[in-house]
């Protein structure tokens, strides 16, 4: 059966492609690219001389059961992007969903990514990220869009052209405050930099320095939410009635621990305090004590295993 093979291509030094995507490149039987005329000098670079077709966002109606009908037909096809991995803030996503849902087969071919190779290099926390891409250009759209992110503790990243930069740092700065911007130009191409501070200072910046080409903006999350004084009772309490509300013994449990930040020990501990002091209540462990004192039924299964 065809498939569809998403191809990295280089997001800007020609020789950030694989030799997988290369040998992909030459054997099948058609290249879908965003911008054939971009996508050909990758080709001529590497003297491949696989047929090119356009696939963008002004002729994806018709585009789009165009090249399904030749993977139908057997026919293996090659997507790729100007830059980067295809269907990421790109229309390749809609082509790679309408493959899926005609039950063909979608062959990822990993490669450079914007997105990543600015975070990696930004200096801020890599471990927990959210990808926006593009904002919304204006309205009621881009502000719900912001405000939305205000309690986001994950780094964000986003996409932006150089005519819009300014606007979209003024509206960030409003937002989100003066937290900490890295913003890589140029990525992998031989003007790459990579501009660090805050947005406030960013936004002062880049209104005296106007930039050419794409931008990636990583930017700090938010600070962590402070957690609530940890009230032993209150836990316990709190525990009884995630278990009332159906929630399972040991993820009531987790959960309150996570609330607290404390550990699934001391919240069990909590809870058998608070039995004791309710004279057999459950005290969040459910069934009442017996008589001779002995342990809960299920006790044994919420025991802490040692965190």
């Amino acid at each position: 059966m065809a498939s569809l093979y998403l191809v990295g291509t280089p997001i800007g030094n020609l020789e950030d492609i694989t030799f997988r995507a290369l040998r992909v490149l030459k054997e099948v039987d058609l290249i879908a690219a965003e911008d054939t005329r971009h996508t050909r000098e990758l080709l001529t670079h590497y003297g491949i001389h696989t047929p090119l077709t356009s696939y963008h966002r002004h002729n994806l109606a018709s585009k789009t059961p165009y090249l399904l009908g030749l993977l139908r037909e057997g026919k293996d096809i090659a997507l790729v992007s100007d830059a980067g991995l295809p269907g990421i803030s790109d229309p390749g996503e809609e082509l790679v969903r309408a493959t899926v849902a005609a039950g063909l087969p979608v062959v990822p071919v990993p490669g450079a990514n914007a997105a990543l190779t600015a975070l990696v290099a930004s200096g801020l926390p890599a471990g927990r990220f959210a990808f926006e891409g593009f904002l919304p250009r204006a309205g009621k759209e881009r502000r719900e869009r912001l405000a939305a992110l205000v309690g986001e503790e994950r780094t964000l990243i986003f996409y932006e052209a150089p005519h819009r930069l300014t606007a979209t740092l003024d509206d960030l700065a409003a937002t989100l405050g003066p937290r900490q911007v890295a913003i890589g130009r140029e990525l992998t191409k031989k003007f790459e930099t990579i501009w660090r501070g805050t947005l406030p200072e960013a936004r002062e910046y880049f209104r005296d320095n106007p930039p050419r080409g794409e931008l990636t903006l990583v930017v700090a999350g938010a600070p962590p939410a402070p957690r609530p004084a940890y009230d032993p009772a209150r836990a316990a309490a709190e525990v009884a009635d995630l278990e009332a509300s159906g929630l399972d013994r040991k993820e009531a449990m987790a959960r309150v621990a996570r609330i607290y930040g404390q550990s699934r020990r001391e919240i069990y501990r909590a809870c058998l305090q608070a039995r004791k002091g309710g004279q057999g209540g459950s005290g969040g462990l459910g069934e009442p004590a017996t008589a001779r004192g002995g342990s809960l039924p299920g006790d044994k299964d919420v025991s802490p295993s040692g965190d």
